[in-house]
Formats: structure tokens, sequence, C-alpha cells
């Protein structure tokens, strides 16, 4: 049975196993050259969290947000206004593959040693799960009282977060439809645990090597797919939680390299340069290869170079204190911003810009509420304590008090990475 899934031993030159250096916050890798002192002394000195990543999840969920609008026809409206919305949101939903990469990047980050299965399981459906039922009914609510009754097989598959599974629109977008990607949230974090044991036990010189496949693969998804017809095809690509676990198993390929000094990808002006030409000429690949392959690649990057930007301590404008605060409700936004598009709109008066604004506010206002009443208590009630991730007492340099192991302990990974 499993129990501890971070792997803390390394082998040594007589093939008996050692434990791997403590630095104070993990178990670290042994990198060579300069740089991976340099990153190793960045994790062990440098800030918890990763602010930058936060702003970008804000980045993200205004570009599905975007999306959204764009194929609401009372809020898109038509002439220039709509040219303007395909140009910025035509690829706005690139936003999801942003957030499995940047989801397998933080949890593998943020893994500590001695934390179970078990418990990682908890936070993580502690983290999810409330939110995603309480707007559930109250969408599904809003569906019965308007005489638009789903299913009940689609409605419990969605409850339980199982509709991704099933190569039925009918299923993988009822009610909430944001809430498909949830789903293989939910796939990623059950596999997690044995893919992070399993990764941590690729020398750090082949973490590449993982890295290049899981891309190929992703681009060898749709090619698989030509077989299908159209819909079939759109499920097996966009949906399905096992071909979209290659995006997440990227992320934490790139946790594990910048941690132990191996990556040395772009920098985040040029990562953001390259992730916004790719954006925006998305529209223009071919379907089965635009909805993932083209932007995984650039996304990977900027994930990489913004938490790299923060580890070193580099300039970010992504850590802007209102970008941050707004990056803190984004999960929140992400699962009400489409129920109140598709409620709102009904209602709103026949003035697409003016609509789209106010429906943007009302999203956020929702989302903060969301996030302050029932999100974050929620969390906190049903998480319980998570490991601090300390050494044996025989390998600490000294005594922490309790304060400053909670100074040192970072935040849930969720707060600053998985949108599901």
């Amino acid at each position: 049975m499993l129990r501890n899934f971070t792997d803390v031993y390394s082998r040594g030159k007589n093939g008996r196993e050692r434990p791997r250096p403590w630095n104070g916050r993990c178990w670290m890798r042994e990198g060579t050259g300069a740089s991976a002192k340099r990153d190793e002394d960045a994790w062990r000195n440098g800030p918890a969290r990763l602010p930058s990543l936060t702003g970008l999840r804000w980045i993200a969920a205004f570009a599905v947000f975007g999306f959204h609008v764009l194929h609401t026809p009372r809020l898109a409206g038509d002439g220039a206004g709509r040219t303007v919305l395909e140009v910025l949101f035509g690829a706005g939903a690139t936003g999801v593959p942003f957030f499995f990469v940047l989801s397998g990047l933080v949890l593998t980050w943020s893994a500590r040693p001695g934390d179970r299965a078990a418990a990682f399981w908890r936070r993580r459906a502690a983290r999810v799960v409330p939110s995603h039922v309480l707007v559930w009914i109250g969408v599904l609510a809003v569906l019965v009282v308007t005489a638009r009754p789903e299913r009940p097989g689609p409605v419990l598959a969605g409850l339980v977060l199982m509709q991704s599974w099933v190569p039925d629109p009918a299923y993988y977008f009822a009610v909430n439809t944001p809430a498909w990607s949830l789903s293989c949230e939910i796939a990623f974090y059950a596999a997690f645990p044995l893919l992070l044991r399993a990764l941590r036990r690729v020398p750090a010189h082949r973490l590449w090597t993982v890295a290049a496949a899981a891309y190929a693969l992703i681009w060898l998804v749709p090619l698989a797919s030509l077989p299908m017809p159209l819909d079939l095809g759109y499920w097996f690509v966009w949906i399905l939680p096992v071909t979209r676990a290659l995006e997440f198993l990227l992320g934490m390929t790139l946790a594990l390299m910048i941690r132990s000094g191996r990556w040395h990808g772009p920098g985040l002006l040029a990562s953001s340069a390259l992730a916004l030409g790719a954006y925006l000429t998305q529209p223009l690949v071919w379907d089965r290869w635009g909805w993932v392959a083209w932007m995984s690649g650039p996304l990977a990057l900027l994930v990489a170079a913004a938490a790299t930007a923060d580890l070193r301590g580099r300039r970010s404008p992504l850590r802007a204190v209102w970008l941050v605060a707004l990056g803190e409700v984004s999960f929140a936004f992400y699962l009400v911003h489409q129920p109140v598009l598709r409620f709102g709109a009904r209602v709103v008066p026949q003035a697409p810009v003016l609509a789209a604004v106010g429906m943007l506010l009302a999203a956020t206002a929702a989302a903060w509420l969301l996030h302050r009443l029932a999100e974050r208590p929620l969390e906190r009630l049903l998480a319980g304590r998570r490991p601090l991730g300390r050494p044996p007492a025989q390998e600490r340099s000294g005594p922490e008090s309790s304060a400053q192991e909670r100074a040192h302990r970072p935040d849930d990974p969720a707060q600053a990475g998985a949108q599901g």
C-alpha cells in the first residue's frame, strides 16, 4: 500500500540508499554545477509562494471568460465589436491547458516529505469539491425553476466529477459547463502520488527526456483522433482525462527540473512573447492540433519562466498586488462565470459591451463571495493539518519554534496553482 509518496532517498556510488540532502524546505535531488547550487539556495531562502503564477491564473481565467462571452450571442454582438472579441478571445479556451500544466507544476513543487497519499487526496477534495457542489446545486436549481431540467444521468455524473469519462456532450457539458475540467483534475489528483514517486526516480539529467516525451505525445494525440468522427475526436483530444494528463505530467516534470537546477528555458519576457504569439495565431491552426498541442509548449515555457522569476527574485509584473488578489479568487471565478453569463444574458439590455462588462463585474463579485464565505472556510474545516515537511530530528540543524515553522510553511498549492 502506498503511504509516503515522496522519494527521499538516492543511490550512492556503492548502490546503497542514502538520504537526500535536506535544505530546510524539501528533500533535494543532487544537482550539478553552479545553476543547481544557485536554485537550491534560492529554494532555501526564497519565497514559499510563487505569486507570479497566481497572477497568471487570473489572466487565464479572464481569457476563458472572454471566450464564453464570444460564444454568447446576446453579449458578443456583431460587426466591429465581435471582430475585436474574436481577435482577443478566439483562443481563450487555451486557459484550460494552462491550468493543467500549472496544476502539475505547483503540486509537485509543493510536495513535502512524509505526506501520505490519503492526506493529499483529502486536501485536494477539500479544496475543489465544496465549491463545485455549491455551484452545481445552485445552477441545477435555476435550471429546474426555469423549466430546463437536465437528465438524471448527466446530473449525477457531473456532481461526482465523472462526466469527462463519458464521450457525450450531454454528460461532460451538463449543468455547469466548465466543471468538466474539474473531472480531469480529480483524475490527475488520483494519479499524482504514483506519478510523483515514479518521476522522482528519474535521474535529474534525464528529466528533459520525460518532458520531451510528454510534449511529443501531446502532439500525437490529435493524430490518433483522425479516424474518429469530429465529436468523438473532440472528446478524445479536449475532454478525456487520460489524454489531458499529458499536460499535467509536463508540468510535474518542469517542477522537478527547476528544483534540481536543470531548467534553462527562456526568461519571462521571451516566454510571454512566445505565448502571446501562439495565442493570437491559434485560431489559424487546424482544430485538432489547435485545441491543445499548439499552445501547450509556449504555456509550459511561460509557467516555468514565471516560477523561476519568483524563485530567483527577478522582476515580474505578474506579481502586481491587484493581479495576485484576482488570482486568489480565480478558481471561484472559473466556477461561476459561465452560469452568470448564461443566465445573465437573458435579462441584460441590448448593449453588448456594457452587458459584458456588467457580467464580468457580477462574476467577479460572485467569485469573491464564494471564495470568502465558502471556499476558504470549508477548505480549512475539511482539509486538516498539513505536514510541515521537516526532516527527522537528527538531521535538523537547529530547533525551530512552531511560529517559525508556520512562517516557513508553503501555502496550499491550490492557492498558487491548480485551477480545478
